[in-house]
Order: structure tokens, then sequence, then C-alpha cells
């Protein structure tokens, strides 16, 4: 059984690349389930929602440990912890528990699909020639996502100002853009400090967005001998060594 499971999680074979792109589906599943249900009040049909979610984030999330060859050693990496704050939220609130607001970090679950990079390029032409765009896209996402869940959780309630997650979510765009038009506002000392956060971490993965898409194209094409990747698309030498490169194009008609 274990083996199976090795292989499902780690293996290049078809049946490995499927179940990995099902748990990629999951965790998208996933976000769009926290961001809807927040517009609705509580009902059992959504608590039930919670500890099936939860539970099947418990069951990736033994199983992934009980693959791991180091376990000391994974129990000090962020995606873990993140993990283990998913599973409490989706199942502690149905005890009565406050731990609501730590399913955002769920969205970090994500950053997992890196793994899946080789095998994307591989399988979407697209994904393959636009990486950096999707990638900086992808980062931008999860920090909108983590950012905007925690002040919904955190201001849900004393700000009249923020009623459900799009309240949030508006807050945190016009933040990070820099336009600000102080319709709404965070209040409390912890409320002023995730308006810093927006405004330092937001604005720079903002503008790194902009900069992967405004600056001039690139292809990728390893130099063989020193290595480099990226190119112009027109090159003939590496920039780096000087080396001939043969970098394929589709030609003209």
């Amino acid at each position: 059984m274990l083996d199976r499971l090795r292989e499902l999680y780690e293996a290049d074979t078809p049946r490995a690349v499927r179940f990995r792109y099902g748990l990629l589906a999951f965790d998208i599943v996933t976000v769009i389930f926290v961001i809807v249900t927040s517009f609705f009040p509580r009902t059992r049909v959504v608590e039930v929602a919670d500890i099936v979610f939860g539970v099947l984030i418990l069951a990736d999330f033994l199983i992934r440990f009980a693959l791991e060859r180091r376990k000391a050693r994974s129990l000090m990496t962020l995606s873990v912890w993140a993990d283990i704050a998913a599973v409490l939220s989706f199942l502690l609130p149905v005890a009565g528990e406050g731990f609501g607001f730590l399913r955002v970090l769920r969205t970090l679950r994500l950053l997992h699909t890196y793994q899946l990079l080789a095998r994307l390029r591989q399988d979407f032409r697209y994904f393959r020639e636009n990486e950096d765009i999707v990638l900086a896209c992808l980062n931008l996402g999860v920090f909108l996502f983590i950012m905007t869940g925690l002040i919904y959780a955190s201001q849900g309630r004393s700000n009249p100002d923020i009623s459900n997650y799009a309240d949030a979510l508006y807050f945190t765009v016009t933040t990070l853009t820099t336009t600000g038009f102080g319709d709404i506002i965070l209040t409390g000392t912890w409320g002023r400090m995730l308006s810093v956060a927006v405004m330092i971490f937001g604005v720079t993965l903002f503008l790194r967005l902009l900069q992967v898409l405004f600056r001039p194209s690139k292809v990728r094409e390893e130099c063989q001998v020193c290595g480099l990747v990226l190119h112009d698309a027109d090159a003939v030498h590496c920039k780096h060594c000087g080396t001939t490169i043969h970098i394929t194009t589709e030609g003209s008609v």
C-alpha cells in the first residue's frame, strides 16, 4: 500500500500525474469554497462540508507525512504547518472553536503545485511559453487571498465597512494598487498592521507582475556551456558566455 501511495505522490507515471492534477483541482475547489461561503451565514450544510474538507486534507497530510523520509525536518517547513492550520480551521469551528480564519492558510497548498512545473511545461504549451507570467499571477493571487481572508476574519465583526469577503478584497486591491479611495479603512492596531503588510508586500508583488508583463519577452533555451536559461527571442549568442545558441523558432509562412 505504501509503495502504491508513493507512486501516486512521487512517480512520473500517467496515473500519478492524473492524481496530482486531481490534488491541484481539489486545492482550487477548496479556495473557491472558502470565498463563496464567506457571503452566507453558517448552516448545517456548510459545517458538514467543512468536516469533509477537513478530513480529506488531514488524510492527504498524513499520507504525505508517512511518505516523508525526513519527518523531523519536514515539521520545520511552512507548508506542513499551513496544512495543520487548515485542518484545524475546517474541523474545530464545528466544535465552536474560533479557528475559522486559519482556513485562509490552505491557499499556501497551491504552492505545492510548483512540484508539477516540469509536467506543466510538458503538457501545456501556454504554460511553457508564459511560465513567468503564470507564476507571478499565482504569487500575487495567493497573497491577495491570504490578506483578504485575514482582513475579513479580523475586521468582519467589528468594522461596519467590511461585511463580506468582497469588501475585504476591495480594500486589499485598492491598497496594493495605491489607489486608496479611503471609503474603507481598517480599525485598531491590528488593522493598521495589516494595511502596512498589504502596502509593503502587496505592492512588491504587483510591481513584479507588471515587470514580467511588460519587459521584453524571453525564451527558455539552456546554454550548454554556462547554463543560462533565459535569452532574448532573437539571440544568436549567450549574453553571459558568448557561446552560439540555437533557439528553435516556428519560422514564417
